[in-house]
């Protein structure tokens, strides 16, 4: 089984989210490392202001896929459960760049995609090698 390359999708699943581009309003705007920074920060000071679904849903699933990166053997389970876990975020920023046709915020989740298929392909062919 090839774990450095299970390894190396997790990293890039992760990577590949942090790109995903949102826009609000009228000039208002983020990256999702930004807003992930945000959030990250005022989680100490104000926990209940960034209690929401769609901020700790997907941050848990990258957190899942960093674990996998220092796991000897990452598991298909974490690998599949993190990506699912932010694929929910970047498929809501996907249908609002589609419903607004923001081409900027759909060529921000092409990476993510991408990562996604080849991770979910690696995964399936090691299923079917055991």
């Amino acid at each position: 089984m090839n774990y450095l390359k299970t390894k190396a999708l997790n990293l890039g699943v992760v990577l590949a989210s942090l790109i995903g581009r949102m826009e609000w309003g009228q000039n208002n705007q983020a990256f999702l490392y930004e807003a992930e920074w945000e959030v990250l920060s005022k989680l100490f000071v104000d926990p209940l202001s960034v209690a929401h679904p769609f901020t700790f849903i997907p941050i848990l699933g990258q957190i899942v896929l960093i674990i996998t990166l220092f796991q000897r053997k990452p598991g298909r389970v974490y690998s599949l459960g993190g990506f699912i876990a932010i694929a929910i975020l970047m498929a809501m920023i996907l249908l609002v760049g589609f419903l607004s046709l923001n081409y900027k915020i759909i060529l921000s989740t092409i990476p993510f995609i991408a990562m996604g298929v080849l991770s979910i392909r690696h995964h399936r062919r090691k299923n079917e090698d055991i």
